[in-house]
């Protein structure tokens, strides 16, 4: 606080002696100023110098823009076919922005694709050999049932009635032996589909498409270029998630609650008032960081807070949003305190 006095004492030492400075007519038209005109001039200009001005509820800081990086990732290692996209450049979802070269899992696919038609072909046999067989237990029931009857009228022998009791048990097994052999070619077919499912999904995630809209900021690879799995291709600033990055002592992040109000005034654009809400507030205290310059050099434990820009609005101005710009940032403390006129919403049209 003596540091502060001292500061205004300075300003005030200092506007005094412009006004002194002035030309004597000049004095004369300042002279002729009511009282309280000249306090009220007094008083901006030292708030002008000082920084100070605002409503007890609302708090400035600084900070910089910000947008969610998404990296566009090969699942797969391999060659890069083509990278579709340019840096700077705005993609769609879902649009494609780089190729894997697939011929190695094009012959892979080709390959599983004959297992699944020999498998097919199996399946086929096993269901002919299938029905042979319950031809032959179809006839060896026959011939059991009639050697049984000429048995029982006393035409038939016991070794007859034995001999088809044989060839009707061989058929039944002949036929549960057909049947798994049909289970097993289905479950050969199953697995070969199976394979083919996976080479496809192989090539298919080969072609690497955009997860989000958004602008990509870095190409990181080239064609031709051999990559591991999981290598970034490309990195993607998701133009509808962008915030400003402020740090505040923590006597003004207690007061803050999520949803609240917030205006921005970035540096290149000092005309312009953006709205935005708190959407984060860190929930431990760490050190100012060196690139935030804070008013109360005492308070050196600060907490994070993200002040979030309204999708809508970013999508209007899509083309003006850039990460990394720094501004200042105001955030309200008290939700009865009014924004004051400089601090009225303000945009581009």
């Amino acid at each position: 606080m003596a540091g502060q006095r001292r500061s205004h004492a300075f300003f005030l030492v200092l506007a005094l002696s412009a006004s002194l400075a002035l030309p004597a007519g000049a004095q004369t038209a300042a002279a002729g100023d009511s009282p309280a005109s000249l306090a009220a001039r007094l008083q901006a200009l030292i708030a002008k110098f000082t920084g100070s001005g605002l409503p007890a509820g609302i708090v400035s800081t600084n900070g910089r823009i910000e947008a969610e990086q998404v990296l566009v990732a090969a699942k797969l290692a391999g060659r890069v076919l083509a990278v579709l996209a340019e840096e700077g450049q705005t993609v769609e979802t879902g649009q494609v922005v780089a190729r894997m070269d697939t011929s190695e899992l094009e012959a892979q696919l080709a390959g599983a694709q004959a297992q699944v038609r020999r498998a097919e072909k199996a399946v086929a046999e096993a269901q002919a050999a299938i029905a042979q067989r319950e031809s032959e237990r179809t006839l060896a029931e026959q011939e059991h049932e009639r050697a049984s009857k000429l048995k029982e009228s006393g035409f038939g022998t016991i070794q007859s009635l034995d001999l088809r009791q044989s060839q009707l048990n061989v058929a039944v097994a002949a036929l549960k032996a057909a049947q798994a052999g049909l289970d097993e070619a289905e479950a050969s077919t199953d697995a070969a589909r199976a394979e083919v499912a996976r080479v496809q999904s192989q090539i298919d995630d080969s072609t690497l498409r955009a997860p989000r809209r958004g602008r990509v900021e870095y190409k990181l690879v080239q064609a031709g270029e051999v990559v591991a799995a999981g290598a970034p291709i490309l990195t993607l600033l998701d133009l509808s998630d962008v915030y400003m990055t402020v740090f505040v002592p923590a006597r003004v992040a207690g007061r803050l609650a999520m949803g609240d109000e917030a205006r921005i005034i970035l540096d290149p654009a000092p005309d312009y008032v953006v709205p935005a809400k708190v959407s984060f507030v860190a929930t431990g205290a760490q050190f100012t960081p060196k690139s935030v310059e804070t008013a109360d050099e005492r308070e050196k434990l600060m907490f994070r807070v993200k002040l979030r820009i309204a999708p809508e609005l970013l999508r209007q101005y899509e083309d003006r949003v850039k990460a990394g710009v720094r501004g200042l940032a105001y955030v309200r403390t008290d939700p009865a305190t009014a924004w004051p006129d400089t601090l009225a919403v303000k945009l581009p049209q």
